[in-house]
This record gives structure tokens, C-alpha cells and sequence, in this order.
């Protein structure tokens, strides 16, 4: 305990609770576990763990223990980490810094300490760890074997790195492998989006015209849902190619200006910043709602929403309303961050089943083939994709056909007899 830092170390019993649910329902990472258990892959090696800090990541930390490792968890947002988790996670042996609502000041922190318990391999959510370990702890970087990166946003940042020649240690894009972002940045956003938002507003949905900006796999999986819901949605992007396939799948490609006057919900997922701006809040209806889904809170500008604003006042749990000068009133949910996160519970637990069942199977391939490694950012290999694929489906009693030997032949072959 005295390593760690959180709220209250009483709340420990109902984060317990949180926990024992969601390993009930994430049999893919339960497999992995009883295989780590009796193999200890990670037996003597420290593992720092950065995402969102509630009751999936808490199990795949205590996945991670089970094989072994020393883990140390912090979140990575201030608003989505559950102090009940993490004092259960305290209780469970694992080093813990994070709380609810933690400053810039503490939440910096927090990712220092993590760093500062010398970590071999780095699973990080938005790249702020390896930020760190680039600017801040750069003594600390020789010493890591490599790491994983489960977003858009960290795989960005980390090409960027690799672009200039500056990673330090390698990293693999879990985001990038097909049982992640088909799955998790699809369904998982898309229903997670909107669970945060109705949860948080009680309003309908039907009927309303939502607007999705970006339309990547997280916009593909929340403009469906809001389709579902019955609302008329209207998608805007900057990649023509991307505009035609929202088109085809029964959405409105607009400017973001245009769309402005016409929305009455808008959510961000483009992991860029300034989506939104003050140009856009000078069009918008009286009464509509903005919220973001994209990891960092730069998509929606708050400073143009403060600077506009004559006053403001938080008008319910999440809500933040802005009156303008020409009285209209603007709505922000959950300070512009991550609304499935700091709104919500964030994805279904079936679903971070697969991401976090990547996430452990990559950093036991890390361990196992540093040494063959080079400092740039690699893909999931396709037997680690296949694997959970695999399994997932096991735990659904669906079963598959497999080539026989003659269709292998057939299918890699040039030669084929006329």
C-alpha cells in the first residue's frame, strides 16, 4: 500500500465486485490467464501499465500478475480512472497511482511513478508514457525490452517517433491488428459512445440529426449505432475516399460548417484537434450537445467555448452548459474527454476481451523476442491475431472450416490448370 497512490483504500470491496463481473465475461483472457498461470512467462519482469484504470484493465493487470510479472498500473485519463478499482487493485499486489479527477500536476505524477518503478515493457493508451520516457525519463528507456500501444492517437504519435528516428525501444500497434480495431474501435466505440451520452443526458435519440466527425473505424462504429437509435447522421471528414464510403453507407458527407447549423448532437472521433472551433459554435443550434470520443480533449476547443461564453454552469452530473452572448446555450459532456470513459464504464467487457487478450499474448512476444527487435513500431503478428480470433469464437461455440492441404496448394499457386 505504501507504494501506491489513490483515493481510499476502503472503496476496495465494491471495486472487487466491479472486477469479478467483467472476468465473467471475458473468457478469451481467462484462457490466457490459466496458460500464464502455470507457465510464468513474466516471472521476474516488471510490466507498467497505462489505459483507462476501471474493472477490464484491472483484470488484465491481474492477468499480467498471474504470469508473473511485477505490474504497475496508473490511468491514462484524469476522469476515467474508478477509485474502487484501483484500491481493489492495491489489495490484489499491484502498485496503483491514479485517482478520479486527478490535476494535470497529479496526473503527470502519477505516469512518473509509474516510470520510476523501472519497468521492462510498457503497455501504454495514447502515448503518454513513452512521451515521457522520450522527454522526462529518458535514463529510464534503456532499460525496456519494448511495449504496446492500444489507440489510434499512440500509434500516431509513436510513427511520428519512429519517422524521425528517435524511438528508443520497440512497440507493437495493437490498435492496428484486425481483433482490435474491427472490433473494439467499431462496436466497442459505438456502443460505449452512446451509452455514455444517453446515461449522461436522458434524452432521445430518434429523430435528432447527429454528427459524426471522422469517419475512421471509431466513426464508422458510432455514426452506426446512431443510425440504429434513429437519428439522421451526417459524417465530416478530410479524406475524399473515406467521405464516398460514408456516403455508400447511407450517411451525409458535409463540411464541418455546413454541418454546424444542422446538428444536434456532435462527437468527435478524428484523433486531430480544433474540429470544433469557435467558427463552428457561432453557427450552431440553441441546445446542442458536444462531446468527444477521440483520446486527447483537443477535438472539441473548450478556450473558444470559455471565451464565447457570457456564462457558464454545470446544469447536471457531465454537463457542462455555455450561454452565449445571443443567448443560445451550448452543452459540453465530460469536459470534452472521452465521453464512453469519463461518462461511462467505458466498452463492453466481451469486447476489451479481445484487445486486452492482444495486449498480453504481444507483450509475451515482446519478452520472448527482444532480442530480435529493432526500435520501431511492428504490427500484432498474424498467429496472435488469429489466436484470439480463435479462441473468441471457441467461447461462442461457433466453429469454422479450416483448407485442406490440396486447397493450400491451390491458393498459393500461380500455376493453376485451365
Amino acid at each position: 500500500m505504501a507504494k501506491s497512490l489513490i483515493r481510499d483504500i476502503s472503496l476496495a470491496p465494491a471495486g472487487r465486485l466491479k472486477i469479478d463481473w467483467v472476468r465473467q465475461h471475458m473468457p478469451v483472457l481467462n484462457i490466457i490467464r490459466e496458460q500464464f498461470e502455470q507457465e510464468q512467462p513474466f516471472k521476474g519482469i516488471r510490466i507498467a501499465v497505462c489505459i483507462h484504470l476501471e474493472a477490464k484493465t484491472a483484470y488484465l493487470a491481474e492477468v499480467l500478475k498471474a504470469g508473473g510479472a511485477e505490474v504497475s498500473i496508473s490511468g491514462s485519463n484524469p476522469l476515467s480512472t474508478q477509485d474502487d478499482v484501483a484500491a481493489a487493485l492495491v489489495q490484489s499486489g499491484i502498485n496503483v497511482y491514479s485517482w478520479y479527477n486527478a490535476t494535470d500536476a497529479e496526473y503527470k505524477d502519477h505516469l512518473l511513478h509509474l516510470i520510476d518503478d523501472q519497468p521492462d515493457i510498457v503497455i501504454d493508451d495514447g502515448g503518454d508514457v513513452v512521451h515521457l520516457l522520450h522527454t522526462e525519463r529518458t535514463e529510464r528507456a534503456a532499460k525496456i525490452l519494448g511495449g504496446c500501444e492500444e489507440t489510434t492517437t499512440g500509434v500516431l504519435r509513436l510513427r511520428a517517433l519512429e519517422k524521425q528516428g528517435k524511438l528508443k525501444f520497440p512497440m507493437i500497434a495493437v490498435n492496428d491488428a484486425y481483433c482490435k480495431y474491427l472490433f473494439d474501435n467499431r462496436y466497442g466505440t459505438g456502443e460505449s459512445v452512446w451509452s455514455g451520452i444517453m446515461r449522461t443526458t436522458n434524452l432521445i435519440t430518434a429523430g435528432k440529426t447527429v454528427v459524426v466527425a471522422g469517419y475512421g473505424w471509431c466513426g464508422k462504429g458510432v455514426a452506426m449505432r446512431a443510425k440504429g437509435l434513429g437519428a439522421k447522421v451526417i459524417v465530416t471528414e478530410v479524406d475524399p475516399v473515406k467521405a464516398i464510403e460514408a456516403y455508400m453507407d447511407g450517411f451525409q458527407p458535409m463540411n464541418s460548417l455546413e454541418a454546424a447549423r444542422l446538428g444536434d448532437i456532435f462527437i468527435t472521433v478524428t484523433g486531430c484537434k480544433d474540429v470544433f472551433t469557435g467558427r463552428h459554435y457561432e453557427l450552431m443550434k440553441d441546445g446542442a450537445i458536444l462531446c468527444n470520443a477521440g483520446h486527447f480533449d483537443v477535438e472539441v476547443n473548450k478556450p473558444d467555448l470559455v471565451a464565447m461564453a457570457t456564462s457558464r454552469r454545470i446544469v447536471r452530473k457531465d454537463i457542462e452548459e455555455f450561454t452565449l452572448k445571443d443567448g443560445r446555450k451550448l452543452y459540453l459532456l465530460a469536459e470534452g474527454r472521452l465521453v464512453n470513459l469519463a461518462a461511462g464504464d467505458g466498452h463492453p467487457a466481451e469486447i476489451m476481451d479481445m484487445s486486452f487478450a492482444l495486449q498480453a499474448l504481444s507483450a509475451r512476444y515482446i519478452l520472448e523476442q527482444a532480442k530480435n527487435l529493432t526500435n520501431k513500431v511492428y504490427v500484432v503478428p498474424k498467429e496472435i491475431d488469429h489466436r484470439v480470433a480463435t479462441l473468441k469464437l471457441n467461447s461462442l461455440g461457433v466453429h469454422i472450416d479450416t483448407l485442406t492441404a490440396e486447397q493450400e496448394a491451390y491458393i498459393n499457386s500461380w500455376n493453376h490448370a485451365t
